[in-house]
């Protein structure tokens, strides 16, 4: 079930935006996610390990994310709750793995797609990630409270998503484009 992310359980909120050098009606978001390679996924940040696409047991589209954001490894599970050409709308409870131990965040991803003009479209990633109760926990336990995590969180998802953005724009115009992945 959602956690709705407020004042009292929000750990970030990043939304990066850049240009995709090709028409809104050639972009296809929710193909180029549910498709997207492996070593595509990789080429688009240094922090990137590993991506793969399955489904759930009630057949939602799943993508699997492994990457490190703020020096612990993160294992997303986004399940799609929305998706289109111009919109995937992806939801996951994630496992968090610091040098601290293991915990889970709820991270909220949305990647859409806007028209411009006949040739160019801005595209925005978007990410909120909100404490679960085993976050909650978790900072307890270390003597943490949510603004110091909030604030590191906030830190390391921003410089995450600048980077990840302008690469993952890059990769939907050439998918757009040319029908095949490679930035």
């Amino acid at each position: 079930m959602e956690i709705l992310q407020n004042s009292e359980n929000a750990l970030s909120h990043s939304t990066v935006k850049a240009i995709i050098n090709a028409p809104f009606e050639k972009v296809n978001i929710a193909d180029w996610l549910f498709n997207l390679p492996d070593e595509e996924y990789q080429r688009c940040s240094t922090a990137h390990i590993a991506a793969g696409f399955t489904r759930t047991m009630n057949g939602e589209p799943m993508s699997i994310n492994v990457e490190t954001i703020g020096g612990a490894l993160v294992i997303q599970h986004y399940v799609a709750t929305e998706y289109r050409a111009d919109y995937c709308r992806m939801l996951s409870v994630s496992d968090a793995i610091s040098a601290h131990g293991r915990s889970k965040v709820q991270v909220l991803w949305e990647l859409k797609a806007v028209k411009i003009n006949e040739n160019t479209c801005e595209y925005i990633n978007e990410i909120h990630a909100t404490a679960t109760p085993e976050f909650f926990e978790f900072i307890k336990a270390h003597n943490t409270t949510l603004a110091q995590a909030a604030h590191d969180r906030q830190l390391a998802s921003d410089a995450h998503n600048h980077e990840e953005t302008p690469l993952f724009a890059k990769s939907i115009e050439k998918k757009a484009l040319t029908g095949s992945y490679g930035i």
